[in-house]
């Protein structure tokens, strides 16, 4: 479906012929598209060798692919660092991925919606897009009790062009599947509304887990997966992420549930032998319910919020114009013959 504005032309370039091509080394030039040149520069003499630049090359490059229809879904789960800001590193965050795919994203879609479920406040991405009509972003997180990383009221909107197209769903401790899927669902149908995006990005954080060590959430598997599904039937170009999580054994089981969901897979709940299968012990299932956490949220509270974003909402241009002009070239300067490569060997990160 052409969800685009009327007077919104975009020229598309022909897809590539090689539909398997491997992402290459992010490229000075196409960090900069965000960061500083001397915050990339900075980074080129860190060590150990720069591997924080390859990651994020990642999703640049699934965002690439959507943009030529070479698929429908991509996903990079070591993608999702949404703290970095233009010219500094934060909460563990030195290249914002996001921002990058989504500046890929809106070479060739007028409305770009970003959705953050990490258990943190994506502010980078946030700031990064705050005085644009562009982008909107969504985030649901924990706020208040000096948790980091301090942002995300719900009246922080956006300024400029931007107001009213940053959205933010402060949340207490303990919040369950119930009550944070009515919430994400009443909140993101309520953005397609009024918004008509054309691309996704979705930050999966799984520090929004029960049991989480840095988290204070109680969603289990089940629940976290229920919103990326969600977002799935929207049938719109999406970019899938991952983001912070630090219990390693359930990061690994919700994003591998998340994976089977996006391909439409029904995963068995044993976890089969593998190296790792120690991790997974004592009962070596993929699911984990939530816990026992009280839920701070009470009704009245989330509610009052969902009338505060929809009312935020309410207030936009519905689904804002611009007038579009020929695609921007990719910054791509390949430094090896793809078509040699293969997709199976690990990259030489030296």
């Amino acid at each position: 479906m052409n969800r685009r504005g009327c007077g919104e032309r975009v020229l598309r370039p022909e897809p590539p012929d090689e539909a398997a091509s491997r992402p290459h080394k992010a490229y000075p030039v196409e960090l900069a598209q965000f960061h500083s040149p001397d915050y990339v520069e900075f980074l080129q003499r860190i060590t150990p060798n720069t591997q924080e630049l390859f990651s994020n090359e990642m999703v640049k490059y699934a965002a690439r692919r959507l943009n030529n229809q070479l698929c429908d879904i991509a996903i990079n789960w070591a993608g999702g660092l949404h703290h970095a800001k233009k010219c500094e590193a934060s909460g563990f965050c030195y290249i914002n991925d996001l921002v990058l795919g989504i500046l890929e994203l809106l070479k060739y879609h007028a409305r770009v919606l970003y959705i953050d479920i990490d258990v943190h406040h994506g502010d980078g991405v946030e700031e990064a897009f705050y005085f644009t009509d562009r982008v909107m972003t969504v985030s649901f997180h924990k706020y208040g009790d000096l948790f980091f990383p301090g942002t995300g009221d719900v009246k922080d909107v956006g300024e400029r062009e931007g107001k009213f197209y940053a959205i933010n769903v402060p949340l207490k401790d303990g919040i369950d599947d119930g009550s944070f899927l009515r919430l994400f669902k009443t909140i993101i149908l309520k953005v397609m509304e009024c918004y008509a995006p054309g691309a996704i990005v979705l930050q999966c954080g799984a520090d929004s887990l029960a049991g989480d060590r840095l988290g204070c959430f109680n969603l289990s598997i089940d629940g976290h997966a229920a919103c990326v599904r969600f977002v799935k039937q929207l049938n719109l170009p999406l970019l899938v992420t991952g983001g912070g999580g630090y219990t390693k054994e359930n990061v690994a089981r919700c994003w591998t549930v998340e994976t089977g969901g996006l391909l439409g897979v029904e995963l068995p709940n044993e976890i089969p032998e593998n190296d790792y299968i120690k991790y997974f012990a004592p009962d070596y299932s993929l699911k984990c319910p939530s816990g026992h956490m009280e839920n701070l949220n009470s009704k009245s509270y989330l509610n009052t919020i969902r009338q505060q974003v929809c009312e935020n909402l309410s207030s936009i241009q519905h689904a804002p114009g611009v007038q579009m002009h020929e695609v921007p070239p990719d910054f791509y300067i390949p430094d090896f013959d793809e078509d040699e490569q293969n997709p199976d060997e690990r990259v030489n990160r030296k």
